[in-house]
């Protein structure tokens, strides 16, 4: 198994994420499919060891690509592109085995921490998600060979320390859970969690839940 497949139907969106996933080493190489049937035709060459997969690719659909996909390469790790809030569409492929989510204009510093993730974790339960969401950054114009120094890095980030508590609060984000969720499993109230939410933003400069998440993948705050 080796490397990654871009599979996404928009051309702009499929074209950005190669160019992205080329500055990932732990992606190379990287191919590129706008249908279920190329995905599975560079799966039987070559198996990936990821694959970007469009949660609204064209028929026969994720739900679909994803069985058959197993079939050909039953240890490929799938990641859907969609953004968090598309949950009909995540969980009946969270369902089928997909491992998580990213939103189709992830950065490569996000791709990077969500691969690592990924392949440092084989067997993840279905309920569990990487969830990574940026701001969007423009798209290339044509081609997938631009030079991957087109991609901006994001700033690095002072080291913080978070607390116990905040840890626990910023894994059950990481594994999809709303603050109620999260408040059950820690005994806490709902509005206990949000005031831990908050701290750890602020330690960590983030303006969401999916952006403390990635900037704690990143970071190794969490795994």
């Amino acid at each position: 198994m080796a490397g990654v497949v871009v599979c996404h139907a928009s051309t702009a969106v499929r074209e950005r994420l190669v160019v992205t996933s080329i500055g990932v080493p732990t992606l190379s190489p990287v191919r590129a499919a706008a249908t279920v049937d190329e995905l599975l035709a560079h799966a039987r060459r070559v198996p990936p060891t990821v694959v970007l997969l469009d949660a609204h690719i064209p028929a026969p659909g994720a739900g679909e690509a994803i069985r058959r996909l197993r079939a050909v390469a039953p240890g490929v790790a799938v990641v859907l592109l969609a953004q968090p809030d598309d949950s009909a569409a995540l969980d009946r492929a969270l369902a089928l085995g997909a491992r998580g989510f990213l939103a189709p204009d992830v950065g490569r510093a996000e791709l990077s921490a969500v691969a690592a993730h990924v392949l440092a974790s084989p067997v993840l339960a279905g309920a569990q998600r990487a969830v990574v969401d940026v701001p969007r950054p423009s798209l290339p114009s044509s081609g997938t060979q631009a030079d991957v120094s087109e991609v901006p890095e994001e700033p690095a980030r002072p080291a913080v320390t978070l607390t116990k508590r905040e840890i626990e609060v910023l894994v059950g984000m990481s594994n999809g859970r709303s603050n109620a969720q999260i408040g059950a499993e820690l005994f806490l109230s709902e509005d206990t969690v949000k005031t831990h939410a908050r701290r750890l933003f602020r330690k960590l400069g983030a303006n969401d839940r999916a952006q403390a998440v990635a900037i704690g993948l990143r970071g190794g705050l969490i795994r």
